[in-house]
């Protein structure tokens, strides 16, 4: 495992360039148009949350956020790398939750009780019906597929921990109003700031959790998300004067922020027209049949 993410496989062999990523894709973009095709992945991302929140056993810790990401960002490499109509995608989605868990040090997930998940899961696109019996014995080997594509390249960095970093580099400007330290009401807290800082960063995390519907995650390093999740954040809260003096100080290619910030916000504008319940059958019926694979 490589401490550093220069050093890294998730550096080495998982960030792409657009040109890439779009050629990779190109039997799914046969099928799909790029709006399509980043409607799905937004839909998968969102089923992949809901299995890993759902699929937890009774009297196991909820599941963190950071094993939910890893999930997501698994799923979006093996399908940056196959198509679609290769293997079933909620195969893959269960396989990528599972191997998280045990990545992520979540503790162990018991498979049998993600099999009896899914059906509860899939409640919330009615349109979609799952058939058991040609997904259970799938999904033991669903797992061994995702780790031989990902080519055991398991460790992701994410972009929460730059992101809170430089969000208390931020709060620690005498300008910035409202995030101030304010360590005698907060000293349980390990960043040491005001309550309502918390409610600030937490609005801020919510953009970093957002961001995995979209790309970023293969093309962009995890600083770079970092920063541009800050200005997407600031400009949504209307906080864009926090900020002012704080962006040129940094050393970063504000060629790929700004790309980056354009890319949340696509996605955003996205999945806003983006109705699953109506608009998810439509797209899994222009695809070929896989096998095994649910109903539709």
């Amino acid at each position: 495992m490589a401490g550093n993410f220069w050093q890294s496989s998730h550096y080495d062999q998982w960030i792409f360039d657009k040109h890439e990523l779009l050629r990779m894709r190109s039997e799914d973009l046969k099928i799909y148009t790029e709006e399509e095709y980043q409607k799905l992945m937004i839909f998968w991302a969102n089923l992949i949350q809901t299995l890993a929140i759902e699929g937890i056993q009774q009297g196991q810790p909820k599941t963190r956020m950071q094993v939910i990401a890893t999930a997501i960002v698994y799923f979006k490499r093996f399908y940056a790398r196959r198509s679609y109509k290769d293997v079933d995608p909620l195969l893959i989605a269960c396989a990528s939750v599972f191997l998280s868990s045990k990545v992520e040090e979540h503790g162990l997930m018991s498979m049998s009780n993600l099999i009896k998940t899914i059906p509860n899961c899939l409640k919330k696109w009615p349109n979609l019906t799952y058939d058991a019996s040609s997904k259970n014995s799938g999904l033991y080997d669903a797992e061994f597929i995702l780790v031989e594509m990902l080519d055991c390249c398991l460790v992701v960095y994410h972009p929460y921990r730059p992101l809170t970093t430089m969000l208390q580099d931020i709060a620690r400007d005498p300008a910035v109003k409202d995030m101030q330290p304010f360590e005698e009401q907060c000293w349980k807290l390990s960043f040491l700031f005001s309550l309502h800082f918390f409610r600030i960063i937490v609005l801020y995390l919510a953009v970093a959790n957002d961001s995995l519907r979209s790309d970023c995650s293969l093309l962009y390093p995890p600083h770079i998300i970092a920063i541009s999740c800050i200005i997407v954040g600031a400009e949504l809260m209307n906080r864009e004067k926090d900020i002012k003096m704080w962006l040129p100080e940094l050393s970063a290619d504000f060629e790929k922020v700004y790309d980056c910030v354009n890319t949340i916000f696509t996605m955003y504008k996205t999945w806003k027209t983006f109705d699953e319940k109506e608009h998810v059958k439509p797209l899994f019926d222009k695809l070929p049949k896989i096998n095994p694979g649910p109903s539709f």
